[in-house]
C-alpha cells in the first residue's frame, strides 16, 4: 500500500463520517433552531425544553437513514479490508 493509497482511504473515511453524521446533526440543528425561536416568541426560558424534541428528531433521523448508514459503513469496511489483503500480498 502506497502513501497515496493511505491518504485516499483517510479522505474516504472522513467523507463517510460527514455523510453519516450529517442527517442526525441537521435534524438536531433544525429542531434546536425551531425550539429556540419558539422560546424567544413565548419568552419561556427553560433550557431543558428543547432536549426532548432534539432527541426525538435525532432518533427519527437515525431510523429513516439507518439502512443507508449501515450499507455505507459495510461497503467501506469491505473496501478497507480488501485493500489490506491486497497490500499484504
Amino acid at each position: 500500500m502506497q502513501a497515496g493509497d493511505v491518504g485516499m482511504m483517510l479522505q474516504q473515511a472522513l467523507l463517510l463520517t460527514l455523510k453519516l453524521a450529517g442527517p442526525p446533526l441537521a435534524a438536531a440543528l433544525l429542531v434546536g433552531l425551531l425550539m429556540s425561536l419558539l422560546q424567544a416568541v413565548t419568552q419561556i426560558n427553560e433550557p431543558t425544553l428543547a432536549f426532548v424534541p432534539k432527541v426525538v428528531a435525532i432518533a427519527l433521523a437515525l431510523l429513516l437513514t439507518g439502512g443507508f448508514m449501515l450499507q455505507q459503513m459495510t461497503d467501506f469496511a469491505h473496501l478497507l479490508f480488501d485493500r489490506m489483503v491486497a497490500a499484504g500480498g
